[in-house]
């Protein structure tokens, strides 16, 4: 599976934003799902998965930086935006919160999280 970028359709009014983080048609190989509130500055990530493939839906503002092919790719979440990242295994990821805000990302990935043995190997990419 090769990555993907989508930017998602966000709804906003007064009450604030919806969006639909996954595809339908991937909800069921899905073994992992958590929600990460990052305050601003913050780093997430600056990791790759071995096996799994993980599907994260950004809130903007942020920076996601990817190494594909060894080279970086920097791709910038704007405010009031979601973009969808699908990163097959071994392609490490790193997200910022550029914002003066929290900001959410929701991940998914078709590994389940064991503790005892991470699916994750630390790869810098980004610094706080």
């Amino acid at each position: 599976m090769p990555l993907e970028i989508d930017s998602l359709l966000v709804h906003t009014d007064t009450r604030g934003v919806v969006f639909e983080p996954l595809a339908a048609d991937r909800i069921a190989q899905q073994r992992n799902a958590h929600v990460v509130i990052s305050r601003p500055g913050v780093v997430r990530g600056n990791h790759c998965h071995l096996q799994g493939t993980e599907t994260i839906a950004v809130a903007g503002p942020a920076l996601v930086r990817i190494r594909e092919d060894g080279k970086l790719r920097d791709i910038e979440v704007p405010d009031q935006k979601v973009y969808r990242f699908t990163l097959p295994p071994k392609v490490p990821h790193a997200i910022k919160n550029t914002g003066d805000r929290p900001n959410v990302l929701v991940a998914f990935n078709t590994c389940e999280h064991d503790p005892q043995n991470p699916d994750t190997v630390q790869d810098i990419l980004l610094e706080s």
